[in-house]
């Protein structure tokens, strides 16, 4: 006999950022290995509520508390040993310089991965046995990279009880893995380069090395009796200026005995002034160190499109406390808090509405172009224990900004919880997530460079085979040099993808990296589950049909009691029309209810076990069949296209309900967009019976309707579909969580409120708003087409250029080319910015 045991893996690893983390495998296979345990994985356990570790095991081999001992052991072993660190550093500037500082990070003892990001990002996964924080602090500075504050990690949102400070600041003590709150400060650091004269000292430089260059020229040309020295003194200052970043980034690089693009400049800079071509060599470098500082510019733009999502939110609160109202920075705000948000106001948390009515528009976090009418919740008691299944009209974030109408709201959120903040640090995190065209880029340059130099070593010798001094075959040599440096590729997929993941965060979808954005656009086929996705995901009941001698009433009572103790939508619909259907007549209490996942729920009433569930619930596990009457009423609803729900109390059948969701409004030309943007095949997977699939398939205009699937058979569907074809799995994310992990791409709907969903996709679209996926598809594919456009562009520029610097051209026009090459692709990239969002 095989059970079940559920742990919360917040609780077993404390600040732990999210299930893909390195420590949740390392658990799950120290306790795969253990006697008695047949299989560990992680499963989402409901809206806003952690992920959990689920472990099968065998009770006869290894007792519960001992399974409950060997995880908790294993948990703070691995939470002792391993820490995460995100930070936000100044002195990267461009991506060779972040590719760099991460190789240099990896050779730090102790260190397991390392990232980093042009945009000032660095992520770490150290061992504290063999190495620690403050020796990545240390390897980090000795290559001139400051670290200016950490990001604050994805934590599980606080439970709705209202806390004090002491209470806060202990529940984020623990597992490091960066878990810090994100500095207001940091834009201060704006991609800075550091250096002497602040973050703008690399343009400085390349300036001053510009006019160095240029005084030298004019004396050289313009002043014939002006003394020698003086020229060249001048190219040797340009020399200084424009080699002394490309120095230090050459001589990182041959410390780890890597030749890449700076050394290849500098090579060919060195041998320009041996030739005595002093102009020419500091005419590279004025061009290369120029290149950067633009580049680092223009790098900047697409990141600060990112970073203006975090000054979304005020600094400030009014708050009502104690009596009083007072003005408290929203990092004092505490979950139960009541602020006061008047008209126009930016709202400073995540919360619902107790008092007032307004209009307010959420773009900022959700992409909703039209504002969204609020009014207060119905029982703020009710909302308060279940922030999470408050509805769209009641539920408001921090960053949106409020109508005409002054509002009160609850907060629910810390500030480091709200969904502001969580699309600000995803956001920041996926610069660090290499697309597969990058990782294909950075392997072709590991292998191109040193092919590079080799093909310049076997050039300086073309004057023993054709008859030319060796200064032409060694300027030569150095020309072919400056052509063949993949300037432009390095930074080709990088500036995309990040232009790529603040266009799609402008809009209101959370794009986790390189990887999901060039996947996205390369699908051709989507599944969709049904409720809550592909239809408004509030049931209501349209068909009521007693057992013989059961009143309406009776199986309603029922229906009612035990519904209401659950979250599922279909629970919520009984419960809330079969109270209005009742009207005053009391409901009895019910108690100890369980989800028997993918068929019903069951729980006691009156001494006697209640089952309310699917036909396919009974005649199995032990629990009695239907009855002739309840199947005939069942086949009956079902071809009308309704969702059943049969409800037996003890062994009396009491009938059955049937329900109805309605399809959204916007599911058809949603999905009509998608089929233009040359997606082929599109299904819906459902765990309702086939006809009613059918029906709703039918009626939104989807090519097929998978019908009566369990949550694992969902997870085969989509794994059968990927080995035909590349595939998304549109859900909520968390019904939806293992069937999402096993598509190509997870894309979860409504994410601003949902922490789960936040956690388990790959896209989030943060509205509850079919209409943001073919903005998603079609902003992904764009990018996709910008990425192989700027990689044809910097490998063309470098097919030209070689041959071309062979055959005589010079090491002036071979600069120009190659480094208009590159601000050419970043130019490109940055069109993503100002992508159309046809839904406007």
């Amino acid at each position: 006999m095989t059970e079940k045991l559920r742990l919360d893996i917040p609780i077993l690893l404390p600040g732990v950022p999210d299930t893909d983390d390195a420590c949740v495998a390392r658990l799950t296979s120290e306790i795969q290995g253990r006697e008695g345990v047949e299989e560990v994985h992680v499963a989402a356990a409901g809206p806003g509520e952690p992920a959990q570790l689920c472990i099968h095991y065998d009770p006869s081999a290894v007792p519960l508390p001992r399974i409950r001992e060997l995880v908790a052991s294993a948990g703070a072993r691995i939470t002792e040993r391993f820490g995460h660190v995100l930070w936000q550093v100044e002195g990267i500037a461009h991506q060779r310089r972040a590719r760099t500082v991460a190789d240099r990070l990896r050779a730090v003892p102790g260190v397991l991965e390392a990232e980093a990001s042009a945009g000032g990002l660095v992520r770490v996964e150290f061992d504290r046995t063999r190495g620690s924080e403050q020796a990545i602090r240390d390897a980090l500075s000795g290559m001139g990279v400051t670290v200016t504050g950490p990001i604050a990690a994805r934590r599980p949102a606080a439970k709705p009880d209202r806390v004090d400070k002491d209470q806060v600041a202990d529940a984020h003590a623990g597992h490091d893995h960066g878990e810090h709150s994100h500095a207001r400060g940091e834009k201060e650091h704006d991609h800075a380069h550091g250096g002497v004269l602040g973050f703008n000292t690399e343009l400085i430089f390349s300036l001053a090395c510009g006019a160095m260059l240029a005084i030298g020229f004019a004396i050289e040309k313009l002043l014939p009796a002006a003394p020698g020295w003086l020229p060249i003194t001048c190219y040797i200052a340009a020399y200084f200026f424009g080699g002394f970043y490309t120095l230090r980034e050459a001589i990182d690089n041959l410390r780890l005995k890597k030749f890449e693009i700076d050394t290849l400049m500098l090579v060919a800079a060195a041998g320009a002034a041996a030739l005595g071509a002093f102009a020419e060599g500091a005419l590279l470098l004025f061009l290369f160190s120029l290149g950067h500082a633009l580049e680092h510019y223009a790098m900047g733009r697409a990141k600060q499109a990112i970073e203006a999502l975090a000054e979304l939110a005020p600094r400030t609160a009014t708050v009502r406390r104690d009596g009083e109202t007072r003005e408290v920075p929203v990092e004092d705000l505490v979950v139960g808090d009541v602020v006061l948000v008047r008209p126009n106001e930016r709202l400073p948390s995540d919360g619902f509405l107790v008092k007032g009515e307004s209009s307010v528009n959420q773009a900022p976090v959700t992409g909703e172009s039209i504002p969204v009418d609020k009014r207060p919740v119905e029982d703020a008691a009710t909302a308060r224990a279940r922030p999470n299944s408050v509805g769209a009209s009641s539920r408001v974030f921090a960053g949106t900004i409020n109508g005409a109408g002054a509002i009160e709201v609850e907060v629910t959120r810390l500030s480091t919880e709200t969904a502001l903040a969580k699309v600000v640090q995803m956001v920041s995190e996926a610069e660090t997530q290499k697309s597969p065209t990058q990782r294909f880029t950075d392997k072709f340059e590991r292998l191109f460079v040193p092919a590079v130099l080799a093909l310049a070593f076997i050039l300086l010798f073309a004057w023993v085979v054709i008859d030319e001094p060796f200064s032409a075959s060694f300027y030569r040599a150095m020309a072919v040099l400056v052509a063949a440096s993949p300037c432009a590729l390095a930074i080709a997929t990088p500036s995309a993808v990040l232009s790529g993941v603040a266009r799609a965060a402008r809009g209101g979808v959370l794009v986790k990296g390189g990887a999901p954005l060039e996947n996205l656009g390369s699908l051709s086929a989507i599944a969709f589950d049904k409720t809550g996705t592909l239809t408004e995901g509030r049931p209501r009941i349209t068909d009521i049909v007693p057992a013989e001698g059961v009143s309406e009433e009776d199986l309603l009572r029922v229906a009612v009691a035990v519904e209401q103790l659950s979250d599922h939508p279909l629970a919520a619909a009984i419960a809330r029309d079969g109270r209005e259907r009742l009207g005053r007549r009391d409901v009895p209490q019910a108690h100890d209810l369980k989800s028997l996942t993918g068929r019903g729920v069951t729980a006691t009433l009156d001494g006697k076990p209640v089952w309310i569930g699917k036909a396919e619930m009974f005649g199995a596990d032990g629990i009695a069949a239907l009855g002739k009457a309840s199947a005939a009423a069942i086949a009956k609803l079902r071809e009308g296209g309704r969702t059943t729900m049969v409800v037996r109390h003890g062994s009396n059948e009491l009938g059955a309900i049937g329900l109805m969701d309605t399809p959204r409004a916007a599911a058809r030309d949603a999905l009509a967009q998608l089929h233009a943007l040359g997606i082929k095949r599109m299904i819906m997977i459902s765990g309702d019976h086939q006809k009613v699939a059918e029906a709703i398939a039918k009626d939104v205009g989807l090519d097929e309707a998978w019908g009566d699937l369990m949550p694992e058979d969902k997870v085969e569907a989509i794994k059968k579909l990927r080995a035909e074809q590349k595939v998304a799995m549109v859900g909520d994310g968390v019904n939806d969580a293992p069937a999402m992990a096993s598509a190509t791409v997870g894309i979860a709907m409504g994410a601003a409120g949902s922490d789960v969903a936040l956690e388990t996709a790959d896209v989030a679209l943060m509205a509850d708003d079919l209409s943001h996926l073919p903005f998603a598809v079609g902003l992904s594919r764009h990018t996709r087409g910008i990425i192989l456009q700027n990689v044809f562009i910097s490998l063309g520029v470098v097919g030209l250029l070689v041959p071309a610097t062979v055959l005589g051209l010079g090491i002036g026009p071979a600069v120009a080319v190659h480094e208009g090459s590159t601000l050419v692709v970043v130019v490109n990239a940055l069109r993503l910015l100002a992508y159309r969002d046809n839904r406007r």
